[in-house]
């Protein structure tokens, strides 16, 4: 308590002075480049699978799977990228229209494990969830392929990026890097038995699609072989902004297309209903009026780069619902608490430096119990350094509420030790 008590200073100008440790709930991984790709990938699969960075038939360069192009993946021919936590001008860029310089050589912490640790103890951070990198772009055009080519390619492919991880990385880097091995309900036979192998190679957290699978809940009974080797190991589970595949045909609807660039094919319509929150809100309330929790008590999920603005007005219309339909039809039970209780006890979100982070606790009532920082290093979004988003996003909490977003959350969210199942 001694230890903690030092770590809390007095409040100066409404900024918490924290100088404790960090548990960072968002990092990337920046690929140097496919190589790797070329080792892990069966040649079998490669015309058709092989993740590269190169020119199209039209002369412009990008990232493609095999032949497909991934429109959605805005890359500088040079590999230069924006600098590491230009937030501010990454927001003026998208009110203005202007792009952020990509001025910035990618450096060996950004692609290396040794480096990486390195780098977290300039940061001073405790520990830290390292997702991918832009393959992440990538996530949507792949279940697309594998609907219409069969899951095998796309499977060989997810594995190729697990067997990346497992050799270069590690799944639990001393407890401090915890990388997120990819898992999909596509083919529930391939995510059983890779779920089983990443365990024996010390899985943590894994990062999934969100949203429907064939027409059924991710909480289906039907998929329960695969969380319920994920519960028994206390792996936990991320929703990392992508690609939501299940709004396509609402996409199409109201007449726009799918998959198209971030920077200049989306509209603003699918930026605010299409991609990121809502998406990520609707995955998240399914699992909880499904009873996931009560039937699998070891996971915990988080939402990650998805902001947490819309945190407070989700749980109360989730409480609030639970209500209406308290006479209606519930798949896997009534629930027996409150579906706002029961996420906070086992779900988390990653907020924005730029969020009213204050705002959204006082409306939960003083409770930060569910809030995780992430700094989105090395990319442009977030923060420079991740004690950075201390001044960013946490003025006007208390220090203990800052300590919690800070450090402890992520710590109850992936505790030190190897199946992580207590906390």
């Amino acid at each position: 308590m001694a230890g903690k008590q030092s770590a809390l200073r007095s409040v100066d100008d409404g900024i918490p002075t924290y100088e404790g440790p960090i548990f960072d709930g968002d990092t990337h991984i920046q690929e140097k480049d496919y190589s790797f790709f070329e080792r892990y990938l069966p040649e079998k699969f490669h015309k058709d699978w092989l993740p590269q960075r190169k020119h199209g038939p039209d002369g412009r360069f990008g990232l493609f799977i095999g032949e497909t192009r991934i429109e959605n993946a805005d890359l500088q021919e040079d590999g230069l990228i924006p600098p590491p936590g230009k937030l501010k001008e990454w927001l003026r860029a998208i009110s203005t229209g202007e792009a952020v310089a990509a001025s910035h050589v990618t450096t060996p912490d950004m692609y290396e494990l040794g480096p990486r640790l390195a780098k977290l103890d300039e940061f001073e951070v405790d520990g830290s969830i390292m997702f991918v990198g832009e393959f992440v772009s990538a996530f949507g055009q792949i279940l697309l392929k594998a609907e219409e080519m069969g899951a095998e390619g796309a499977n060989a492919l997810f594995h190729a990026w697990n067997e990346y991880l497992v050799k270069e990385w590690g799944l639990n880097a001393q407890d401090r890097i915890y990388t997120t091995a990819v898992l999909s309900l596509h083919d529930l036979d391939w995510a059983v038995a890779e779920a089983k192998w990443l365990i024996e190679n010390g899985l943590r957290v894994v990062v999934m699609p969100m949203g429907p699978v064939s027409g059924k809940s991710p909480a289906d009974p039907c998929f329960d072989p695969l969380w319920n080797v994920l519960n028994d190991a206390g792996v936990a589970i991320t929703f990392h902004v992508s690609e939501a595949n299940f709004m396509h045909p609402v996409i199409r609807e109201w007449g726009e297309l799918p998959l198209q660039s971030r920077k200049s094919g989306q509209t603003a319509w699918q930026w605010m209903f299409a991609y990121s929150e809502i998406p990520v809100m609707m995955t998240m309330a399914n699992f909880v009026y499904w009873n996931f929790f009560e039937r699998f008590p070891n996971l915990k999920m988080a939402s990650v780069e998805n902001g947490a603005e819309w945190l407070p007005r989700f749980l109360y219309k989730m409480d609030k619902m639970r209500g209406m339909a308290r006479s209606g039809f519930w798949p896997m039970g009534q629930l027996k608490e409150r579906p706002s209780t029961i996420f906070k006890r086992h779900c988390f979100v990653v907020a924005y430096p730029e969020d009213d982070i204050k705002g959204i606790v006082d409306q939960l009532g003083g409770d930060a119990g569910c809030i995780l920082m992430g700094s989105d290093y090395p990319h442009a979004e977030g923060v420079a350094r991740p004690r950075d988003f201390i001044a960013e996003g946490c003025k006007g909490l208390t220090n203990e509420q800052t300590e919690q977003i800070m450090f402890s959350n992520g710590r109850r969210f992936l505790p030190k030790g190897r199946r992580g199942i207590t906390g």
